[in-house]
């Protein structure tokens, strides 16, 4: 069996102008990176302001579990799919992290016969966004220890800086650290940290900002700290958000790449869904839109994050409304939802199947709570038997829905037509009527406890008073209408890692609260989710190496 990277490395790829001229993209209007890669200039964009959009399809999944699900894989395969019975379609997903690439081995590029490529070059550096994005986040640092440095104009009290550095790794002796020891020379010492760059707020900001102009008003937007009479200090106060932009300048463009199977890919932005909102850039998404007649984009991690950020803060900022929803799922996480342990899951097991198809049902309720048509899909295993495929489809149907088993990953676009149809007819219906969870006019507590209690499915939310009095301090200061972005593990609907399944008989802990005001969001962050992750015991990058021919070995 080949690996994922000999499949993308035998494919034959066309020039990226060929797959622009696909969407009737003229050359002139790309800015190619190589061969195979290119951003969508800003003339483009302009050029799209009129066209009607397209039809918006949003892939999420069951909680996540190391079985594995193939969200991504389910996304272009039928994104390929579409373009396979004759729809003109694109797949819109986000970039890859390095943190994961040489942590957990794993990409976001899809995988099998159902990838996006260069597989090697979006997982690593590919137009180099996520540089740009650490690069922007790190000099507005070091304007505010600069600052600081040459006088404190501005009465910053340097005991509550709030802006902290960012890398694109995982290094968690870089959580809490201690900057500008070693004299007069080097500064004030102070308390600062680092989380991964994903988590950023600027990657937040580049993800939701309409334009140029957008993004350097959000970036003046943020918050660094504060001064001795509590008073906030912002970006522009600083006055790094003309720089920060510069930097972002051709970041903020949507990256176009191409399917294994030649049909065009958006991969653009990359927030973490745990610790920040999971979705790739408004201005990938809604390009797409305007240039396809079908538009399958993903969130990340499993409904109750993703999907509920999706349509809680991108669709309620963006303006743009889902026509149908897409729910992956495997017989192997569903088994470990059921409790079968990882090394015993090649053992056929109904009952545990039938189980873990609560965890799957609790997210099938949730999408239906904003008004979205939904679909399940089966991404199919060669480990799976028939009957456990079978119990899979008895429940979905009994919830009033289809399950659909999909052979994207070994069979490309033809795996996955039966699902494309499906998606289709639900999105020839009429117009789902999609609402929101919560209202922006409700208060910041009730937000969280919406959340928790009608996606989560938890008893309650234990939100002590120091926390409190901030959320309402932030709603005395204007910014009560925001949305929450709620940050907490993925492995379970609950804060606990271990509890799998559909849980009820929980409260959600809040150990802080974030506002990013640029983004437009506050953070709520859950349990012990952490904004920098570690590197596991034996990292993905012990493995990584180039071979005599200089080819990349080790990394999928």
């Amino acid at each position: 069996m080949q690996s994922d990277i000999d499949i993308a490395r035998a494919a034959t790829l066309k020039p990226i102008a060929q797959i622009g001229e696909h969407l009737s993209i003229p050359a002139e209007q790309l800015i190619p990176f190589g061969h195979d890669k290119a951003k969508l200039s800003q003339d483009c964009m302009n050029a799209l302001a009129d066209r009607p959009n397209g039809k918006l399809i949003l892939v999420t999944a069951i909680s996540p579990t190391p079985a594995g699900e193939g969200k991504t894989t389910t996304t272009v395969g039928l994104g390929d799919a579409l373009n396979a019975i004759g729809k003109k379609a694109s797949v819109c997903i986000r970039e890859a992290s390095l943190g994961p690439c040489f942590g957990v081995k794993g990409g976001a590029a899809g995988g099998g016969m159902a990838q996006v490529v260069p597989m090697e070059e979006m997982n690593l550096h590919f137009t180099g966004d996520f540089h740009a994005v650490t690069a922007a986040h790190n000099l507005l640092a070091a304007m505010v220890d600069n600052h600081i440095y040459w006088g404190n104009e501005l009465d910053i009290d340097v005991r509550r800086i709030k802006w902290r550095r960012v890398v694109d790794l995982n290094d968690r002796s870089l959580r809490q650290i201690t900057t500008g020891l070693g004299g007069v020379a080097n500064g004030f010492p102070s308390e600062s940290g680092f989380d991964i760059t994903v988590a950023s707020e600027v990657m937040a900001i580049l993800c939701l900002a309409e334009n140029h102009k957008d993004l350097q008003r959000r970036l003046g937007d943020i918050i660094v700290g504060y001064r001795r009479d509590r008073t906030p200090v912002y970006c522009r106060d600083i006055g790094a958000d003309g720089a920060m932009t510069v930097l972002l300048k051709q970041a903020i463009l949507p990256n176009l790449v191409q399917t294994l199977e030649n049909n065009p890919a958006f991969v653009h932005g990359g927030p973490f869904a745990n610790i920040a909102h999971g979705c790739n850039s408004v201005l990938s998404t809604k390009a797409a839109l305007k240039l396809s007649d079908y538009v399958v984009t993903e969130a990340g991690f499993g409904a109750d994050l993703g999907a509920e950020k999706f349509f809680n803060i991108k669709c309620r900022k963006a303006g743009v409304a889902p026509d149908a929803a897409v729910i992956v799922a495997t017989v192997r996480a569903l088994k470990m939802n059921g409790g079968v342990a990882k090394a015993d899951l090649g053992t056929p097991d109904e009952d545990a199947v039938l189980a873990g198809c609560a965890n799957l049902g609790r997210h099938i309720e949730n999408v239906k709570k904003f008004e979205v048509p939904v679909v399940v899909a089966i991404n199919h295993f060669t480990s799976d038997t028939v009957e456990e495929t079978a119990v899979v489809q008895r429940y979905v149907e009994s919830m009033g829905c289809k399950a659909i088993l999909c052979t994207h990953w070994a069979d490309g676009s033809k795996g996955a037509v039966a699902l494309a149809e499906a998606v289709v007819a639900m999105t020839e219906q009429e117009k789902p009527q999609f609402k929101l969870l919560y209202r922006d006019s409700m208060s910041f507590v009730t937000k969280i406890e919406i959340v928790a209690k009608e996606i989560y499915g938890a008893r309650g939310v234990l939100i002590n008073q120091k926390i409190r009095q901030q959320l309402e301090q932030w709603e005395a200061e204007g910014y009560g209408e925001l949305p929450v972005c709620m940050a907490k593990t993925q492995y379970s609907f609950s804060t606990d890692p271990t509890l799998l399944g559909a849980p009820s008989d929980f409260d959600v802990p809040v150990r802080e609260v974030r506002l990013s005001a640029g983004a437009g969001f506050i953070v709520v962050i859950c349990g012990e989710i952490m904004t920098m992750p570690g590197l596991p015991r034996k990292p993905a990058a012990l493995s990584i190496h180039l071979n005599e021919k200089g080819d990349i070995e080790g990394l999928f």
